[in-house]
């Protein structure tokens, strides 16, 4: 299938481009082969791929498109390294700690092959830029993690005829593949519909494996080495689903939905739209109600003052491990619906969880059920250890 893929660009720039006796060294493994040779790998040097995200699942898929001799790598990030992220994001050291992640990743690359060209674009990516962003890359490669980018990338790369590399991790789980009309289906022909956004939990809250982006970050950058060869049978049209917890590994065939609004004949969407709004996400915190929160301070005091009031710890049980507040009743939100029971309607509650959003869910879940005297400790935990007790471990 790939062969006949529309890459007449990629191919005229790869006419001109040649090879030096350093670069035949370092390619010698690839030149040997006659899926790629000498004229693939000029292909490679003259191609230009942009990679949405230099954290989990950029580190690895952005390391081998480089070790690969892939010329240009456009990167798209403008968040700060973490120390939680260090885990899973191999890009980054514990000397980046603090630092740009564009800035530690392009060092990287760059320190694995100085041939290449690393263009930042440190901003993101939205519907007033992406079609401008996108337009002079071959391909796409989406490392996001949310639902409202994965929309826009999808739909920018339609819009503009680009191939899409997909890939997503959660906890033990990753997904891969494909997404390039006319050649095949889009991503919204496979979630046509996003996902209630109080029912996706994210990997700050659920967690994901380490080693998990390693593995799908791979798929993605093979995907892209093989449209950018015309070789191979690329994942288009099909659902790679990984399950690292079992080590399975199963095949789903995507098929183009006809009524798809952005890919089918009668397509609906011909500019970007507003994906937060579409993906139902606020793109402003709503200010809340005068004396519905409480600070960290706040409630140490009360504490000081042998006033304690109930609080209610909505995390998981693996959470609760880490850290807890003295006293606090652990009811995860999940299991919030089930155990009402156990909670006294007309008790002063003050709800939490690690930095907010969950104790929010699980005040507006209290509410229904008559519960009235509700506070929502600012900051969660996190807020709690870095105002009262820092010597509780953050995570």
């Amino acid at each position: 299938m790939s062969q006949t893929l529309p890459f007449d660009l990629l191919g005229t720039r790869a006419a001109s481009v040649t090879l030096d006796h350093a670069e035949v060294q370092r390619y010698a493994r690839h030149l040997i082969m006659p899926e790629v040779g000498v004229n693939g790998q000029k292909r490679l040097k003259a191609s230009k791929v942009l990679c949405i995200g230099a954290g989990g699942l950029g580190s690895p898929l952005t390391l081998y498109l480089a070790a690969a001799g892939v010329g240009t790598i456009g990167l798209v990030d403008f968040d700060v390294v973490d120390l939680s992220n260090l885990q899973r994001q191999i890009l980054h050291t514990t000397a980046d700690v603090g630092r740009p992640k564009i800035v530690s990743a392009e060092e990287k690359l760059l320190a694995i092959n100085p041939n290449l060209k690393v263009i930042r674009h440190e901003q993101p990516v939205d519907s007033s830029n992406a079609l401008t962003m996108f337009a002079d890359y071959d391909v796409i490669i989406d490392g996001t993690d949310n639902f409202p980018t994965r929309y826009l990338v999808n739909d920018a790369c339609v819009l503009l005829g680009k191939p899409n590399v997909y890939g997503s991790i959660f906890r033990f789980d990753g997904q891969a593949s494909v997404f390039f009309p006319p050649h095949g289906p889009c991503y919204r022909c496979l979630y046509p519909e996003p996902p209630p956004p109080d029912l996706v939990p994210n990997c700050a809250e659920g967690g994901v494996l380490g080693i998990l982006p390693g593995l799908i970050g791979v798929v993605q950058a093979t995907e892209t080495v093989k449209l950018l060869l015309g070789t191979g049978k690329p994942l288009i049209g099909r659902l790679l689903l990984y399950d690292a917890l079992d080590m399975t590994i199963r095949e789903m065939k995507v098929r183009k939905n006809p009524k798809c609004p952005i890919c089918g004949p009668n397509k609906t969407i011909t500019t970007l739209i507003d994906y937060q709004q579409f993906c139902g996400v606020s793109k402003v915190e709503p200010a809340p109600i005068a004396g519905e929160v409480i600070s960290p301070r706040e409630l140490k005091g009360l504490i000081d003052l042998g006033n304690h009031p109930f609080i209610l710890d909505v995390r998981n049980p693996e959470e609760i491990d880490i850290c807890r507040i003295p006293g606090s009743k652990v009811i995860p939100l999940p299991q919030l619906a089930e155990r009402l029971g156990e909670l006294d309607p007309l008790v002063p509650m003050i709800v939490h969880c690690k930095s907010g959003a969950r104790s929010q869910k699980a005040i507006a879940l209290l509410r229904q059920h008559q519960f009235t005297h509700l506070k929502n400790l600012t900051g969660g935990i996190l807020g709690w250890i870095k105002d009262v007790d820092p010597s509780l471990a953050a995570y």
